[in-house]
Protein backbone atom coordinates (compact mmCIF):
# COMPACT_ATOMS: atom_id res chain seq x y z
CA UNK A 1 0.00 0.00 0.00
CA UNK A 2 1.35 3.02 -1.29
CA UNK A 3 0.58 6.22 1.56
CA UNK A 4 0.72 10.05 0.49
CA UNK A 5 0.77 12.63 2.81
CA UNK A 6 -1.24 15.94 1.63
CA UNK A 7 -0.89 18.02 4.64
CA UNK A 8 -4.35 17.00 7.01
CA UNK A 9 -4.90 15.03 3.79
CA UNK A 10 -3.97 10.92 3.27
CA UNK A 11 -4.27 9.15 -0.18
CA UNK A 12 -3.69 5.14 -0.88
CA UNK A 13 -4.28 2.95 -2.77
CA UNK A 14 -5.46 -0.15 -0.86
CA UNK A 15 -6.01 -3.88 -2.32
CA UNK A 16 -9.27 -5.97 -1.60
CA UNK A 17 -10.27 -8.97 -3.05
CA UNK A 18 -7.84 -8.91 -6.14
CA UNK A 19 -9.58 -5.28 -6.50
CA UNK A 20 -8.03 -1.87 -6.42
CA UNK A 21 -9.52 1.17 -4.50
CA UNK A 22 -8.11 4.94 -4.35
CA UNK A 23 -8.91 5.75 -0.43
CA UNK A 24 -8.48 9.91 0.17
CA UNK A 25 -8.62 10.06 3.75
CA UNK A 26 -9.50 13.65 4.99
CA UNK A 27 -9.12 14.78 8.54
CA UNK A 28 -9.27 18.94 8.62
CA UNK A 29 -13.37 19.74 7.92
CA UNK A 30 -12.40 23.74 7.61
CA UNK A 31 -10.56 22.80 4.56
CA UNK A 32 -13.35 20.62 2.68
CA UNK A 33 -15.87 22.44 0.40
CA UNK A 34 -18.17 21.85 -1.85
CA UNK A 35 -18.73 23.46 -5.37
CA UNK A 36 -21.26 23.55 -8.16
CA UNK A 37 -21.81 25.91 -11.28
CA UNK A 38 -23.86 28.88 -10.59
CA UNK A 39 -26.69 29.85 -13.40
CA UNK A 40 -25.29 33.25 -14.58
CA UNK A 41 -21.68 32.61 -13.37
CA UNK A 42 -19.39 33.84 -16.23
CA UNK A 43 -16.74 31.44 -15.39
CA UNK A 44 -17.79 27.75 -15.48
CA UNK A 45 -17.02 25.44 -12.72
CA UNK A 46 -17.74 21.82 -14.20
CA UNK A 47 -13.92 20.39 -14.28
CA UNK A 48 -11.45 19.75 -11.76
CA UNK A 49 -9.30 22.41 -13.74
CA UNK A 50 -11.57 25.22 -13.41
CA UNK A 51 -11.51 25.44 -9.76
CA UNK A 52 -7.78 26.33 -8.79
CA UNK A 53 -8.03 29.42 -11.38
CA UNK A 54 -11.16 30.54 -8.86
CA UNK A 55 -9.18 30.07 -5.31
CA UNK A 56 -7.15 32.90 -3.89
CA UNK A 57 -3.50 33.38 -4.76
CA UNK A 58 -2.13 31.86 -1.47
CA UNK A 59 -4.93 28.57 -1.71
CA UNK A 60 -4.01 24.95 -3.42
CA UNK A 61 -6.51 22.99 -4.33
CA UNK A 62 -4.90 18.87 -2.95
CA UNK A 63 -7.35 16.59 -3.25
CA UNK A 64 -11.10 16.72 -5.63
CA UNK A 65 -14.19 14.28 -6.42
CA UNK A 66 -17.58 14.51 -8.24
CA UNK A 67 -19.65 14.96 -5.17
CA UNK A 68 -23.57 13.53 -5.76
CA UNK A 69 -26.08 13.22 -8.45
CA UNK A 70 -27.06 15.79 -10.82
CA UNK A 71 -29.66 16.81 -13.58
CA UNK A 72 -28.53 17.64 -17.10
CA UNK A 73 -28.20 21.24 -16.41
CA UNK A 74 -25.63 20.24 -13.66
CA UNK A 75 -27.58 20.79 -10.90
CA UNK A 76 -28.16 18.79 -7.76
CA UNK A 77 -31.02 15.94 -7.58
CA UNK A 78 -30.94 16.56 -3.71
CA UNK A 79 -30.12 18.59 -1.15
CA UNK A 80 -26.85 21.11 -1.69
CA UNK A 81 -25.43 23.42 1.16
CA UNK A 82 -22.78 25.13 0.44
CA UNK A 83 -21.16 28.01 2.56
CA UNK A 84 -24.23 28.33 4.96
CA UNK A 85 -26.71 28.59 2.07
CA UNK A 86 -29.13 26.07 0.82
CA UNK A 87 -29.27 26.07 -2.90
CA UNK A 88 -31.35 23.21 -3.05
CA UNK A 89 -34.08 21.35 -1.19
CA UNK A 90 -33.61 17.81 0.70
CA UNK A 91 -35.26 15.47 -2.11
CA UNK A 92 -37.92 12.69 -0.45
CA UNK A 93 -39.75 12.24 -3.54
CA UNK A 94 -39.80 8.45 -5.00
CA UNK A 95 -38.42 7.91 -8.25
CA UNK A 96 -36.00 6.01 -10.73
CA UNK A 97 -32.60 5.62 -10.59
CA UNK A 98 -29.91 5.30 -8.29
CA UNK A 99 -30.52 8.31 -6.17
CA UNK A 100 -33.72 6.77 -5.00
CA UNK A 101 -32.72 3.39 -4.06
CA UNK A 102 -33.60 3.56 -0.34
CA UNK A 103 -32.43 4.35 1.92
CA UNK A 104 -30.65 7.02 0.50
CA UNK A 105 -28.63 9.92 2.40
CA UNK A 106 -26.99 13.01 3.19
CA UNK A 107 -23.49 13.95 3.92
CA UNK A 108 -22.98 16.91 5.91
CA UNK A 109 -20.12 18.81 7.89
CA UNK A 110 -19.76 22.23 9.50
CA UNK A 111 -15.87 23.29 11.33
CA UNK A 112 -16.21 20.74 14.14
CA UNK A 113 -18.16 17.76 12.66
CA UNK A 114 -19.41 15.39 10.23
CA UNK A 115 -22.07 12.88 9.75
CA UNK A 116 -23.57 10.72 7.27
CA UNK A 117 -27.09 10.32 8.08
CA UNK A 118 -29.70 8.66 6.27
CA UNK A 119 -31.96 11.13 4.30
CA UNK A 120 -35.26 10.73 6.90
CA UNK A 121 -32.63 10.39 9.55
CA UNK A 122 -31.23 14.22 8.80
CA UNK A 123 -34.67 15.45 7.79
CA UNK A 124 -35.43 14.96 11.96
CA UNK A 125 -31.85 16.23 12.70
CA UNK A 126 -30.99 20.16 13.29
CA UNK A 127 -27.64 20.08 11.85
CA UNK A 128 -25.79 23.46 11.49
CA UNK A 129 -24.42 22.70 7.85
CA UNK A 130 -21.71 24.19 6.41
CA UNK A 131 -22.11 22.03 3.86
CA UNK A 132 -24.65 19.51 2.26
CA UNK A 133 -24.52 17.30 -0.41
CA UNK A 134 -27.31 14.16 -0.65
CA UNK A 135 -26.99 11.46 -2.99
CA UNK A 136 -27.85 7.67 -2.95
CA UNK A 137 -27.63 4.80 -2.01
CA UNK A 138 -26.38 4.10 1.70
CA UNK A 139 -23.96 1.57 1.49
CA UNK A 140 -23.52 1.10 5.05
CA UNK A 141 -25.67 2.02 8.26
CA UNK A 142 -24.73 1.66 11.46
CA UNK A 143 -21.68 -1.13 9.97
CA UNK A 144 -23.86 -3.10 8.40
CA UNK A 145 -24.32 -3.63 4.04
CA UNK A 146 -27.44 -2.51 3.21
CA UNK A 147 -29.36 -5.65 2.27
CA UNK A 148 -30.27 -4.14 -0.72
CA UNK A 149 -27.64 -5.21 -2.56
CA UNK A 150 -26.55 -8.80 -4.46
CA UNK A 151 -23.24 -10.48 -4.40
CA UNK A 152 -23.76 -11.76 -7.61
CA UNK A 153 -25.16 -8.30 -9.48
CA UNK A 154 -23.06 -7.82 -12.86
CA UNK A 155 -23.98 -3.71 -12.96
CA UNK A 156 -20.63 -2.82 -13.04
CA UNK A 157 -18.93 0.19 -12.55
CA UNK A 158 -16.47 2.24 -11.65
CA UNK A 159 -18.12 4.21 -8.64
CA UNK A 160 -17.02 6.69 -5.66
CA UNK A 161 -18.39 7.02 -2.37
CA UNK A 162 -18.05 8.34 1.26
CA UNK A 163 -17.52 6.88 4.68
CA UNK A 164 -16.75 7.88 8.30
CA UNK A 165 -15.23 6.63 10.53
CA UNK A 166 -14.05 8.15 14.27
CA UNK A 167 -14.58 11.42 12.67
CA UNK A 168 -12.40 10.83 9.24
CA UNK A 169 -13.50 10.96 6.25
CA UNK A 170 -13.08 8.48 3.33
CA UNK A 171 -13.39 9.11 0.00
CA UNK A 172 -13.40 5.88 -1.86
CA UNK A 173 -12.94 5.47 -5.58
CA UNK A 174 -12.70 1.80 -7.68
CA UNK A 175 -9.77 1.02 -10.10
CA UNK A 176 -11.94 -1.49 -11.70
CA UNK A 177 -15.50 -1.74 -12.45
CA UNK A 178 -17.76 -3.43 -9.42
CA UNK A 179 -20.85 -3.41 -8.47
CA UNK A 180 -22.68 -1.71 -5.30
CA UNK A 181 -22.01 -5.05 -2.96
CA UNK A 182 -18.66 -5.13 -3.66
CA UNK A 183 -17.92 -1.40 -2.77
CA UNK A 184 -19.71 -1.73 0.41
CA UNK A 185 -18.26 -4.50 1.79
CA UNK A 186 -15.02 -2.91 1.05
CA UNK A 187 -15.75 0.01 2.61
CA UNK A 188 -17.44 -1.68 5.77
CA UNK A 189 -15.33 -4.69 6.10
CA UNK A 190 -11.53 -3.40 5.01
CA UNK A 191 -11.81 0.20 6.05
CA UNK A 192 -14.61 -0.15 9.17
CA UNK A 193 -16.74 2.87 8.11
CA UNK A 194 -19.24 3.44 9.92
CA UNK A 195 -21.90 4.72 7.36
CA UNK A 196 -20.83 5.25 3.87
CA UNK A 197 -22.74 6.81 1.01
CA UNK A 198 -23.06 6.32 -2.59
CA UNK A 199 -21.77 9.45 -5.05
CA UNK A 200 -22.06 7.97 -8.68
CA UNK A 201 -20.97 5.79 -11.09
CA UNK A 202 -19.45 5.68 -14.58
CA UNK A 203 -18.47 9.23 -14.84
CA UNK A 204 -17.08 8.75 -11.13
CA UNK A 205 -13.11 10.85 -10.96
CA UNK A 206 -10.68 11.79 -8.10
CA UNK A 207 -8.00 14.99 -8.74
CA UNK A 208 -4.89 14.26 -6.66
CA UNK A 209 -2.43 17.36 -6.55
CA UNK A 210 0.97 15.29 -5.17
CA UNK A 211 0.36 12.45 -7.56
CA UNK A 212 -0.51 14.42 -10.60
CA UNK A 213 -3.79 12.45 -10.99
CA UNK A 214 -6.83 13.50 -12.63
CA UNK A 215 -8.76 11.16 -13.81
CA UNK A 216 -11.58 13.46 -14.94
CA UNK A 217 -13.27 12.86 -18.32
CA UNK A 218 -16.95 14.23 -18.27
CA UNK A 219 -18.69 17.41 -16.61
CA UNK A 220 -19.84 17.38 -13.10
CA UNK A 221 -22.63 19.17 -11.29
CA UNK A 222 -21.29 19.01 -7.18
CA UNK A 223 -17.90 18.66 -6.28
CA UNK A 224 -15.98 18.08 -3.62
CA UNK A 225 -12.47 19.64 -2.80
CA UNK A 226 -9.57 20.05 -0.05
CA UNK A 227 -8.56 23.44 -0.31
CA UNK A 228 -5.11 24.19 1.34
CA UNK A 229 -3.62 27.69 2.39
CA UNK A 230 -0.55 28.97 2.80
CA UNK A 231 -1.36 31.98 5.54
CA UNK A 232 -4.45 33.95 3.42
CA UNK A 233 -4.80 37.29 4.80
Amino acid sequence: MSVHLLAQVTSYTRQYHDLKYTVVEVYDLTKLRLLLNKQGNQAALNYFSQIPPQLKACEQMAFAMNAGMFHYTYHPVGLYIEKRKKLFPLNRHRGWGNFYLQPNGVLVWNAKQAVILSTSQYAKRKFKADYATQSGPMLVSNRKINPIFMAESRSQKIRNAVGIKDQVLFFVITEQAVNFYTLASFMQADLGVEQALYLDGSISAVYLAEQAINTQSSPFGPMLAYIEDQSCD
